[in-house]
C-alpha cells in the first residue's frame, strides 16, 4: 500500500513549477516513472499532469487565449500507455536570448576564468561556453584572449597543484634583495587585474601570497605538497608582525582605497577622514599615496613617511 501523504496545495504549486522543465527535458516519460521522481503517488502525478492543460501564456487581455497558449499533452499516450508527452510547450522556447554582444561579453569572462588553475580546468567551463554561443539570439564576436606574461608561470603552478608537488622560484620584491622560495602551491587568482600564487613558504614557515610578475625561474620540485589544503588568507588580513599605520585622506576618496581600509577604524570630520590601517609591510603604503597624487597622506609611523618620500624622491631623479 502506498503511504505517501497528501500534498497540500503549496507542495502540489512548487511540484508543477518542476514539472514542466522535466517533462520537456525527458520528452517522453511513465506515470510512474515521474511520480518516483517527485515523490508522489502516480494517482498525484496523473492528477498534476492532466492539469497542465489549464496553464499557460495569460494573453494580452489577463486571459489565455486558445489553443496555443496553453500547455497540451498527448491524451492518446496518457490513456493508452500512462506516458507523459508535452505536445505544446507554450513559451518555454521563446524565452528571451542574450544578444551577441552579451554573449561576447560572458565569454570573454569564461574564457578568463578558464585560465585560474584548479578551476577553469574542467568540462564545466567548456559546456558553459557551448551553451552561450547556442543561445545567443546572434553570432558573438570572436573572441582572442591574449597571452599574459604570467602565463606560463600560472601553467606551471597548475600542473603542480595537480601533480599534488611544491614549486621553487626566485622572486624579487621591491627594493629587497631577490630571494628563493620554495611553495607549496594552495591558490592561484586574480584581483585587480593582476595575477597572485598563494602558498606555504618554506623559507617563512607560513602562508604569504607572491605577485607572479616577481616570480621568475619556476620549476616544479620532486618535493610533495604537504600544506596544499590550508585556506588561502585574505588580502590584507591581519597576521604575526603586522604593523599599524595611520592615514589622512579625503573622504570622498574613501571608495577608491578598497581593502585597505576593510577592518580599518575611521574617523571622519567634514570631507577629511583618518583611518588605522593594518599591513604586512609599511612599504605597501608608498604606492597608494602616490597613486592618489596628495590625496592621501600617511601619518604614521615615521619609518613609513620617510620611506614613502624616499621612494618618490627615487623616482623623481630618474626624470632628472
Amino acid at each position: 500500500m502506498n503511504t505517501r501523504k497528501p500534498l497540500v496545495a503549496t507542495d502540489r504549486a512548487a511540484i508543477i513549477l518542476q514539472l514542466v522543465p522535466y517533462l520537456i527535458g525527458k520528452g517522453e516519460v511513465s506515470i510512474a516513472e515521474a511520480a518516483d521522481e517527485f515523490d508522489v503517488t502516480p494517482e498525484q502525478m496523473r492528477d498534476m499532469v492532466e492539469k497542465l492543460t489549464s496553464i499557460g501564456l495569460p494573453g494580452d487581455g489577463g486571459y489565455w487565449q486558445m489553443p496555443n497558449d496553453l500547455f497540451d499533452i498527448d491524451w492518446d499516450l496518457l490513456d493508452q500507455r500512462d506516458l507523459v508527452v508535452i505536445t505544446n510547450k507554450v513559451a518555454l522556447e521563446r524565452a528571451p536570448k542574450f544578444t551577441a554582444r552579451e554573449a561576447a561579453a560572458l565569454l570573454a569572462g569564461l574564457q578568463l576564468a578558464r585560465t585560474i588553475p584548479g578551476i577553469g580546468d574542467t568540462d564545466l567551463f567548456a559546456a558553459l561556453l557551448a551553451k552561450l554561443e547556442r543561445g545567443a539570439s546572434g553570432t558573438p564576436a570572436e573572441l582572442i584572449v591574449a597571452s599574459g606574461p604570467v602565463d606560463a608561470v600560472r601553467e606551471a603552478v597548475a600542473q603542480a597543484l595537480n601533480d599534488g608537488v611544491a614549486v621553487s622560484f626566485t622572486y624579487k620584491a621591491p627594493d629587497a634583495a631577490p630571494t628563493t622560495r620554495t611553495v607549496d602551491p594552495v591558490k592561484v587568482h586574480i584581483a585587480d587585474g593582476q595575477w597572485y600564487l598563494q602558498g606555504w613558504c618554506h623559507l617563512r614557515q607560513a602562508m604569504r601570497t607572491f605577485h607572479l610578475d616577481r616570480v621568475g625561474d619556476l620549476e616544479l620540485t620532486g618535493i610533495a605538497s604537504t600544506h596544499r589544503s590550508e585556506a588561502a588568507p585574505a588580502f590584507f588580513e591581519p597576521g604575526e608582525g603586522d604593523i599599524t599605520a595611520t592615514i589622512r585622506f579625503a573622504t570622498p576618496l574613501t571608495p577608491l582605497l578598497g581593502d585597505y581600509l576593510r577592518d580599518a577604524e575611521i574617523d571622519t570630520t567634514g570631507d577629511v577622514s583618518t583611518a588605522q590601517v593594518r599591513l604586512a609591510d609599511e612599504r605597501a603604503l608608498r604606492r597608494l599615496a602616490a597613486h592618489r597624487g596628495g590625496a592621501v597622506e600617511i601619518l604614521a609611523p615615521e619609518s613609513a613617511r620617510r620611506a614613502a618620500v624616499e621612494w618618490a624622491a627615487a623616482g623623481l631623479a630618474q626624470y632628472r
